[in-house]
Order: structure tokens, then C-alpha cells, then sequence
């Protein structure tokens, strides 16, 4: 960012349906069609499909980081389970990568779902998607796969981590 220029990035938990979900969804469509051979109204429709009420509170939540009021990264989580929440349509713009806001969003879903009482997250993500895998790792996840076998011969990749509740508790 140049010298004297600032930014003003918010974060806003809405509903699948609210206007600033669409970049998020087409930019997905259009980022795995091109990834994995499937047409952007395919993978649109699919995405599309996933009932609203899964990342709806209680259970689950959808993420879009503003930044001077473009929508600019996403995120979701679902309820897996009792205890586990699972992350869903981790997004960042082409146009605004490697500027960190896949962490803050990671941050920022870990947090909520820390809020909300799970002790576990679970994600998969293609195995087309190094950048995703990379974020992971940094950011704590275990791979539940064997890394040393090559990405496609693995398919979809899962993670996992366990949430420390007591380190959300001392910082809230």
C-alpha cells in the first residue's frame, strides 16, 4: 500500500442472500470452473444450493471482509457436528491476494466459532488449490492425508484443529 494511503477493512456476518455474498459466490464459481473443468453456472448453482440456514446463526455463519466497502474476502462454517464446525468458501479476490485477508478471514471465523462453543473445525479443500493448503498449514491446521503422496492422487484435502476455547476466554 503506498505511503499515505489508507485502507478500511470491516468485517460483516450476513446471510447467503444479502447483496454482498454475490462477488464471493461468482468469483468461486468462476475460480473452480477454471480449476477443475465444470462451468462458472455449474459450480454457481451449486454453491447456490446450499441451503441459507447452514450459515445462518445458531449453527453456522458467512463472512465478507469489506475493504473501503468492496467486498474483498469471505468465509463460512457450517455445524458438522456438536462439537465441530466446518469451513466452507474461504475466498479471496484475485485482485487483493497476498495482502493477508485469507488469515484475517481464518481469524476472524476461528474466533466465532470459538464464540459460539465448538472445540473443533473441520475444511476440505481441491487438491488444485495449493495456496489454500499453504494457508492452512500456517495457520494450525493438521492434514488429515498424507502429504507426500501428490495432490491429485490424494483428492480432496482435509484438515482439522482443535480449538483452544481457554485462549478465546483470555482474549475476549
Amino acid at each position: 500500500m503506498p505511503y499515505g494511503v489508507s485502507t478500511i477493512r470491516r468485517a460483516h456476518w450476513i446471510a447467503q442472500d444479502d447483496p454482498l455474498a454475490a462477488p464471493l459466490l461468482a468469483e468461486l464459481a468462476l475460480e473452480y470452473s477454471s480449476r477443475y473443468g465444470r462451468t462458472p453456472g455449474e459450480v454457481h448453482s451449486d454453491l447456490r444450493g446450499y441451503p441459507a440456514a447452514h450459515f445462518a446463526p445458531p449453527e453456522g455463519g458467512l463472512l465478507v471482509v469489506t475493504q473501503d466497502g468492496e467486498p474483498v474476502a469471505g468465509g463460512a462454517f457450517q455445524q458438522l457436528d456438536a462439537t465441530t464446525a466446518e469451513l466452507k468458501r474461504i475466498w479471496t479476490a484475485r485482485e487483493h491476494r497476498r495482502q493477508g485477508l485469507g488469515r484475517f478471514v481464518l481469524e476472524r471465523l476461528e474466533t466465532e466459532i470459538a464464540d459460539r462453543g465448538y472445540r473443533r473445525i473441520h475444511l476440505t479443500t481441491g487438491p488444485r488449490q495449493p495456496e489454500a493448503v499453504g494457508l492452512y498449514l500456517a495457520a494450525g491446521y493438521t492434514a488429515l492425508y498424507d502429504p507426500a503422496l501428490p495432490a491429485e492422487e490424494v483428492g480432496p484435502h482435509s484438515f482439522e484443529k482443535f480449538l483452544d476455547l481457554g485462549a478465546w476466554e483470555a482474549t475476549a
